[in-house]
């Protein structure tokens, strides 16, 4: 079992920034993959970052160049920068972990909304 902890969402104004952080416990070594979807209210949830154990990294097309994704495998911990912040990303944003063995795991969720 893996569990998934995220924190940092809020209310930030449009240009500004934001950092999420999520930390990761227990069968740490099964994850091959950490990162971040969304999902705002009447959306399907999209991809927003990945983070690959190998530290690669994937970006979904709406927030790439503005959101920066890292992780500190000391701490078991994924950072979702985000800066030049728009209204449209105001969403819900889900942790995720995906094992090896293509199981995902997911955090509770953090609200993270940009008032225009």
């Amino acid at each position: 079992q893996v569990q998934l902890v995220e924190s940092g969402g809020g209310l930030v104004q449009a240009g500004g920034s934001l950092s999420l952080s999520c930390v990761a416990s227990g069968t740490i070594s099964r994850i091959n993959a950490l990162g971040w979807y969304r999902q705002a209210p009447g959306k399907q949830r999209e991809l927003v970052a990945t983070i690959f154990s190998r530290g690669s990294t994937n970006y979904g097309a709406t927030v790439k160049g503005r959101f920066t994704i890292s992780r500190d495998d000391a701490k078991n911990t994924v950072y979702l920068q985000m800066s030049s912040l728009k209204p449209e990303d105001t969403a819900v944003y889900f942790c995720y972990g995906h094992t090896y063995s293509g199981f995902a795991y997911w955090g509770q969720g953090t609200q993270v909304t940009v008032s225009s």
